[in-house]
């Protein structure tokens, strides 16, 4: 079997909306360079260099032409782009992108950099990360990514390395290289001036300090994970990153604590919502009515008026002598019987609790001795041994229900188990020879014990079992020099030493661990793994050790949010491939609240509420930097006008009114709001989102009926529909670049920058102190004499990957120059969006169709072989669906498959799979329905039905508008003898039959 070799999408367009904020933010910057002068190697080594005849060096470093106020209004009009509150100042050149896990955020921060020396002529570039694991991650990713940064950029020459103590050299060239230079550096590495071997001089460096070499370039600085790195505003961490004398600091998270200047965001509920990664389902394992024993579980710690309080989980007594799993807050001397109500906790009291950041713990006095608790950690559980035994049971179970589904699709399964001490999955003899530990010998014999299901015999026909349960998992830990597995934490330079040797087959090679031909398939590991580590096939998390009380809790997921790769390396996309399953032991509720709640503190989501200043940073109709945003006072006036409609009560909870009005289309605004309706309807759909954890104990294999598969209305169908076309795009640049010019010349005028001033009246009461706008002047037109001007080719070339010449051309015949001088950012913007459209329907109206030969189809056998999974909540029964349930993403969808169930006009229908594709230049598409319509005459029509909330074009993204064009034409050309299947875009059944 060939090596496994990944593939790279260069144009998703939420990563080059992440690449072009990063870009423009030096939009005016002409390319150049500053050089500095470096002492000779052989000054530092030779009798020349001490006889002073040896000639200096000279370094080439990053140079920054812009001032602050050229690079604030760049920033701004990057933040208004994204709808983001723009800032009032430019308090520093530390940037923040924020994407969540699983996204490609190392792809987007390693094309920048290509992108920031196509513009702008930037060379010098460093990678700071918080840990070994992300370090040998990003220099696995350049590795990889390699041939592709080439074909993007003309084999433009690039070196990349990973800062070595005893390789200073690499440190010099990259003082001294003209080319594009990417050091890879641990913060372990520059956080400490008094130890750390970059801050002494050596002869490998001419004789200079490794960091005035660094700093001599003016890097640009792309933290990787920045909460990990700085240790806090004031943290070690930080300190080192300003001293390197960044040109700019950027900042690449899925969780960023100090969000400084936010520049891109793409939060964990966009990603779920786009399906951008996999979708979560949990198979929640919690004990039930064990009572009998006394139970005390520490969950937090902290500080109050009155002293430092516990918060901890017993079983206490309700009425009716019936006994309930209660949350206590407690204080030292606290006795637990009386709190409790139950006698089988006499004697058990608190003892002392320690808030120290790091020691915190709770000591528990019990007849039996003292017991200390650190948070997540019980006294009196269940049987641990036993409960573990029981999850990984269910974690293997899991993983070969996926391994049948997704093997015959060259999927390879991996599943993650996170523990909390080695000594529980590996100990030693006393003559240092491995030993399998608790976890590893129960996995064996639960491996084995479920092969032997009836279920999983066609998996494991022939194998050997004893040999497949050992080969089939392996740990990944910290390693002394002896090869012992340990617990060291990357504290010390031994210790990262000892993380240094963990990461071969798990990080260097990736590719083999995806492959079908490599064994492992069960990874044992703790902390070192929280981050960092980017496998794509996770399918499965087990945690053996308490995750509920982590706030790493998003992190430990996130390895295994990445959307999943087939055997040739293609990224596969759906939530139908894509389920992550996590085993925890907490029900399915708690664990849903828990992940929901971390997202709220980590990334300021507040789901289902709509704040008075929701609304502030919403660009205007004429987006302009002045006066660019509706602002807190107007955002105010807008939630107070919701309110007064009963959309969202007296605290911004959404109210179900307003998902209905959302729904139906019927929202009511204000006249002065009308013109940023798109705006506002967008934001108001953002706060009621919320990532759906599903349950997997609901999870079921839907299958299809037989009687309808197999029927004569259904076969004819699906004869008509069955077939697979290819395509070619008839692309004319002069017609492309004329369209694009009348649009552009038709295209409204950006109005002048103007001032407008407004009066409130401030109303100061009990409840706080409301502006009411009073009085509002006639907008002033600012003159526009002294901007500016940007270069404008650079920007709509980056903007819309066409070539100067293409640009300029367009820019000629559209006669529209003078709009630029006027307001030159909106020009740029509506520009840019007219170009991207005018390609997008060039590609479109340059598609031609052709049906491949009668072998290549969609064969209807597929229907049986691919098993359809969903959950209970998603799914309506159905009784002429050739599903036994139909499967529906919204509530249209519901209600549309109902309609289909209640007419009697359709004879049969299938919701289209997702293996089911038309493929287009905009990526593969995916029809909704398949129906069979009987007419009064008996006369059969057939179908093809997309399902959307508006039949308006205009109403549609671009791309799903441009997809739908495909499908038109896609279908068209299956059209093959007296009655074709006709595809139709509809918002209901309605739309069919008439």
């Amino acid at each position: 079997m060939p090596p496994l070799q990944f593939h790279f999408e260069p144009d998703l367009d939420y990563q080059q909306a992440a690449i072009a904020a990063v870009c423009d933010l030096f939009r005016g910057q002409e390319a150049g360079r500053e050089e500095f002068s470096l002492a000779p190697l052989s000054a530092a080594q030779g009798e020349l260099g001490r006889l002073g005849v040896a000639e200096p060096e000279l370094g080439l470093g990053n140079a920054l032409h812009l001032d602050q106020d050229a690079l604030l209004s760049n920033l701004r009009q990057v933040q208004l782009r994204h709808g983001l509150r723009p800032a009032k100042q430019l308090k520093s050149r530390d940037f923040t992108v924020e994407m969540e896990t699983g996204t490609g955020k190392t792809y987007v921060y390693l094309r920048a950099i290509f992108e920031l020396h196509r513009h702008y002529g930037f060379t010098k570039f460093a990678i700071v990360v918080p840990s070994i694991a992300i370090k040998e991650g990003v220099n696995k990713s350049i590795e990889m990514m390699a041939a592709h940064f080439r074909s993007l950029y003309a084999g433009v020459p690039f070196q990349h390395f990973i800062y070595d103590s005893a390789h200073l050299n690499q440190v010099r060239n990259f003082a001294l290289s003209p080319h594009i230079q990417i050091m890879i550096i641990t913060v372990g590495a520059i956080n400490k001036p008094e130890i750390n071997s970059i801050y002494q001089a050596n002869e490998k460096t001419g004789g200079e300090k490794p960091m005035d070499l660094i700093k001599a370039t003016h890097p640009i600085l792309i933290v990787d994970e920045p909460q990990s790195v700085e240790g806090g505003l004031e943290g070690r961490g930080r300190e080192a990153l300003q001293g390197m004398n960044p040109l700019c600091t950027l900042r690449y998270s899925a969780t960023p604590v100090n969000e400084y200047h936010m520049i891109y965001r793409l939060n964990a509920v966009d990603a779920y919502q786009q399906q951008l990664v996999k979708q979560i389902e949990v198979a929640a394992g919690t004990v039930a009515d064990d009572y009998n024993r006394p139970y005390v579980r520490l969950l937090a710690i902290g500080r109050r008026r009155n002293g430092i309080t516990a918060q901890v989980a017993v079983d206490a007594a309700m009425a009716g002598g019936r006994v309930d799993r209660r949350t206590l807050t407690v204080q030292g001397g606290d006795d637990l019987e009386r709190r409790t109500g139950r006698e089988l906790y006499a004697g058990c009291r608190i003892g002392e609790i320690q808030a120290s950041r790091g020691r915190e713990y709770l000591e528990l006095r019990t007849p039996a001795g003292e017991q200390w608790l650190t948070p997540g950690e019980a006294w009196g559980d269940a049987d641990n041994q036993a409960v573990h035994r029981l999850m990984i049971r269910q974690t293997i179970r899991e993983h070969l229900d996926k391994e049948i589904r997704l093997h015959p699709q060259g999927i390879k399964v991996l599943t993650l188990f996170f523990i909390d001490r080695v000594a529980k999955y590996r100990t030693y003899d006393p003559d240092g020879n491995p030993v399998p530990g608790e976890y590893a010998r129960i996995f064996e014999e639960e491996y084995r014990s479920v092969a032997r299901h009836p279920d999983y015999r066609g998996l494991f026909a022939g194998v050997d079992l004893a040999a497949a349960a050992e080969q089939a998992h392996n740990g990944y830990f910290s390693q002394d020099r002896h090869g012992r597995w340990s617990d060291t934490a990357e504290n010390n330079q031994p210790n990262r030493d000892n993380a240094e040797r963990a990461y071969s087959l798990i990080m260097r090679e990736k590719e083999r661990l995806l492959s079908l031909a490599e064994p492992l398939r069960f990874i044992f590991s703790h902390s070192a793994l929280r981050e960092g580590w980017d496998n794509p096939n996770i399918f499965q998390i087990c945690a053996l050790r308490d995750i509920a009380t982590e706030r790493e809790r998003r992190q430990s997921i996130g390895r295994g949010l990445r959307l999943c790769v087939n055997q040739e390396g293609a990224r596969q996309r759906g939530f139908t491939v894509n389920t992550l399953t996590v085993i925890a032991r907490e029900s399915y509720e708690e664990f849903a609240e828990n992940l929901q709640r971390e997202i709220e503190q980590e990334t300021g989501i507040r789901f289902g509420i709509v704040s008075k200043d929701y609304f502030a940073a919403l660009p205007l109709a004429d987006d302009i930097e002045q006066v660019g945003v509706l602002g807190t006072i107007r955002s105010a006036i807008l939630w107070s006008h919701l309110n007064v409609q009963g959309y969202i009560d007296a605290n911004g909870a959404v109210n179900d009114s307003l998902r209905a009005a959302l729904a139906e289309g019927s929202l009511k605004l204000a006249a002065e709001f009308e013109p940023l309706r798109a705006g506002i309807i967008a934001l108001l759909r953002q706060a009621d989102r919320r990532i759906e954890i599903k349950k997997a104990e609901e999870r079921r294999v839907v299958k299809p009926r037989e009687a309808i598969l197999n029927g004569d209305e259904f076969k004819a169908l699906w004869r008509r529909i069955k077939h697979k076309t290819t395509y070619r795009v008839q692309f004319d640049d002069a017609t492309m670049i004329e369209s694009c010019a009348a649009a552009l010349r038709d295209a409204p005028h950006p109005p002048n920058a103007r001032l407008q001033w407004a009066k409130a009246e401030l109303d100061i009461g009990t409840a706080g102190i409301e502006a009411k706008v009073r009085e509002e002047s006639e907008y002033i037109a600012l003159s526009a004499d002294d901007l500016d001007l940007p270069d404008l080719i650079a920007q709509l070339q980056n903007l819309t990957h066409l070539t100067r010449s293409a640009v300029s051309r367009i820019l000629a015949a559209s006669g529209r120059l003078d709009d630029f001088r006027n307001n030159p950012q909106r020009f740029i913007q509506t520009a840019a969006e007219v170009i991207n459209r005018g390609k997008r329907q060039q590609l479109v109206d340059g598609i031609k169709y052709q049906r491949l030969g009668d072998e290549h189809y969609y064969a209807q056998e597929l229907f049986q072989q691919r098993e359809l999974v969903a959950y209970l909540k998603n799914t309506l029964e159905a009784q002429k669906s050739v599903y036994a349930r139909v499967v529906y993403d919204s509530d249209q969808e519901r209600d549309f498959a109902q309609q289909l169930e209640l007419n009697r006009a359709v004879k049969v229908y299938a919701k289209l799979p997702g293996w089911f594709q038309v493929p287009t230049p905009l990526g593969n598409y995916n029809p909704d329905w398949a129906i069979l319509v009987e007419r009064d005459g008996g006369e059969k029509v057939y179908f093809v039905a997309e399902t959307k909330g508006s039949l308006n074009p205009d109403a549609l993204r671009p791309a799903e508008a441009a997809k739908i064009e495909c499908g038109h034409a896609h279908f068209a050309a299956l059209s093959r003898g007296n009655s074709p299947a006709t595809y139709k875009v509809v918002t209901d059944l309605e739309d069919i039959l008439s």
